[in-house]
């Protein structure tokens, strides 16, 4: 799950932003932040993961076919246009007029540029190149300052319980949908889902911490101490964090829509699958003059015709 771990960066409790701003407001945001482009790089793999999600629970043993319909589910949850409606609609609701002014200022800024580049660069990295990052086998040049100033990025981001967060939300999100998909009770595997979720928060979130440093040093390497200096000074001003706010509340909405999404069309499709389990076999029903044998063939005599297949 590494990917999409990663690249929904700092989901967290929201900021109230009053007033809320219009769709249209909202829009120019998101496009200079580039969410698009770094949500859409993470999408490919994302049924590759939700499958490896359902193959590795050992609670229920899920079968190839099983497994397929999940992975088909995925493919059509997890789109760009599932993701853009809600994130949008979460994003307009979580900007004011202040915010947006200054968030604005800094996306359109030479830092601001520069850092939404690295972000983009990041987010299109193949998997084997993240694994290296994450586990330390690939690094960047570094001083005891810039390491320094990585940790206050990481913390001042919230990156780690962000992530965390919209990992665990998007976990519960695929299982509710599943559950309506297939008729199931919601609430019962929604309140399943939280107490595990949070029973695993701790553990998750100090095993992320270190990884997602590394994760953000490698994606800033070609930014100087000055630079990180910079963006720190506006993730720390209160414009900066709920612009930051802002932006999880897009991503966590965006991806809940997609994780639900996807749940829903597993759900049907398990539904249908333990339904033909159920059902007669339909390969080679009865003729349907069942009461009257059929005729057995001559040599000059053709068998009578079978049902359609």
């Amino acid at each position: 799950m590494l990917r999409f771990v990663l690249l929904m960066l700092l989901a967290t409790p929201v900021y109230a932003a009053d007033p809320a701003v219009d769709i249209d407001t909202a829009a120019t945001v998101y496009q200079d932040a580039a969410i698009r482009e770094q949500v859409r790089a993470s999408l490919a793999a994302m049924p590759a993961h939700i499958r490896q999600l359902f193959s590795s629970d050992t609670s229920a043993k899920l079968t190839d076919q099983q497994l397929n319909a999940v992975s088909a589910a995925a493919k059509r949850g997890f789109r760009i246009d599932v993701f853009e409606v809600p994130a949008l609609s979460a994003l307009a609701a979580n900007l004011d007029a202040p915010t947006v002014k200054k968030a604005e200022a800094f996306l359109s800024s030479d830092l601001g540029r520069r850092m939404v580049a690295s972000d983009v660069a990041l987010a299109s990295l193949d998997e084997a190149t993240i694994d290296k990052i994450m586990h330390g086998d690939l690094t960047t040049p570094s001083t005891p300052k810039r390491d320094a100033l990585f940790d206050k990025l990481e913390t001042a981001s919230r990156s780690t319980e962000s992530t965390v967060q919209i990992f665990l939300s998007m976990g519960t999100a695929v299982a509710i949908g599943t559950a309506i998909g297939s008729g199931a009770d919601a609430a019962a595997v929604e309140a399943r889902a939280h107490k595990s979720g949070e029973a695993s928060r701790a553990s998750l979130e100090q095993n992320m911490r270190e990884p997602l440093r590394r994760y953000m040093a490698y994606g800033y390497r070609d930014l100087s101490d000055a630079d990180l200096k910079h963006l720190l000074a506006f993730l720390e001003s209160v414009p900066g964090k709920r612009y930051i706010s802002a932006y999880i509340a897009a991503v966590s909405a965006g991806f809940d829509a997609m994780g639900r999404r996807t749940g829903e069309r597993l759900g049907e499709s398990l539904r249908e699958i333990a339904m033909a389990q159920l059902s007669p076999p339909i390969a080679d029903p009865a003729p349907p003059g069942i009461a009257a044998p059929l005729p057995t063939p001559t040599p000059t005599q053709s068998p009578a015709p079978g049902p359609v297949k």
